[in-house]
């Protein structure tokens, strides 16, 4: 019974947006055997896992208003994914707790950020950008604004939140930040009006396939960071120095590799320890495409092991 329902809701959803505009599906089944946690929860015993998702997303452009919106099956639910109205230069979406700019760390769970943010409106026009997001059940609020011009970027973010900071009645900040290219060189600033302000510095070079960034922030933080790219090879790393919030300076290496169809990655981060999953201390994957099959396998110095087949379609 279930499925019949799934199927008639796709295609009732299907037949009614068909004639509006145009419509597309795509979708993918995975297994997996294996286990991995997320942050700071521990994986579940080793087994099997198998998922199935189905998205159709329909778009409809009549006159000067594009309207977009997209159903979402899996083997679990179905949903409505982000529904976006533009015209012009201004834009709406509407997802429901899933806005990234407004995002709380939950009591208990893995540790872990979950958004809440319900719905954005957008501007977008001559280099000016102006975003703002609202949380409805909260009254939650973040405005990002945005100005470039040739080699100057400028930015000034307001947010005016409670869910961040249960019990000491929430937190109006505003952050502005500059972003100046020079040759080979990015000049980055930014800082916020908090009562214990809070700023970040650098400075990147680039030669060649190589960028060296120095960063340092309001905690007398000194980091030292190099990254090189030549071809299939991406490899990065990055020393801080002098870190005053941290039980220990940290270091953080990472190495990705792609030949063809094959891609290999490894990626270690010292103020990670004791986390699982992809936030683990040391994780590494690898991954081999043939057509509409990707074989990946990845594990972690937590002892976690994955490995999974997905098609694609």
């Amino acid at each position: 019974m279930k499925k019949v329902l799934l199927t008639t809701t796709a295609m009732a959803f299907a037949a009614s947006m068909a004639s509006a505009g145009d419509m597309s599906m795509s979708g993918a089944i995975k297994l997996t055997y294996g286990a991995f946690g997320t942050g700071t929860a521990k994986p579940a015993a080793d087994d099997f896992k198998s998922e199935a998702d189905l998205d159709i997303a329909a778009t409809s452009a009549g006159g000067n208003i594009t309207m977009t919106g997209t159903l979402e099956i899996d083997e679990t639910a179905t949903a409505a994914g982000p529904v976006s109205i533009s015209t012009g230069a201004l834009t709406f979406t509407y997802d429901k707790n899933d806005l990234g700019a407004l995002a709380i760390a939950p009591t208990g769970g893995d540790g872990e950020d979950d958004n809440y943010g319900d719905y954005s409106v957008a501007f977008a026009a001559g280099g000016i950008g102006v975003t703002y997001t609202k949380d409805q059940e909260s009254s939650d609020n973040v405005m990002a604004v945005t100005y470039a011009a040739g080699a100057l970027s400028l930015s000034m973010t307001a947010s005016d939140e409670t869910k961040t900071t249960v019990g000491t009645g929430g937190k109006k900040k505003t952050v502005v930040g500059a972003t100046y290219v020079t040759g080979p060189y990015t000049i980055a600033m930014s800082g916020d009006d908090q009562a214990t302000q809070e700023w970040d510095a650098s400075v990147a070079m680039k030669n060649g396939d190589t960028t060296i960034t120095v960063a340092a922030d309001e905690t007398e933080m000194m980091s030292v960071g190099i990254g090189y790219t030549n071809g299939a090879l991406t490899v990065s790393a990055r020393q801080e120095f002098n870190n005053k919030t941290g039980v220990e300076d940290e270091t953080e290496i990472s190495l990705s590799y792609t030949d063809g169809a094959l891609t290999f990655g490894a990626a270690m981060d010292s103020g990670d320890t004791g986390k699982y999953g992809d936030e683990a201390e040391l994780v590494i994957n690898a991954a081999y495409v043939d057509g509409d099959v990707t074989v990946a396998a990845k594990g972690t110095d937590q002892d976690e092991m994955e490995v999974s087949v997905t098609f694609a379609f």
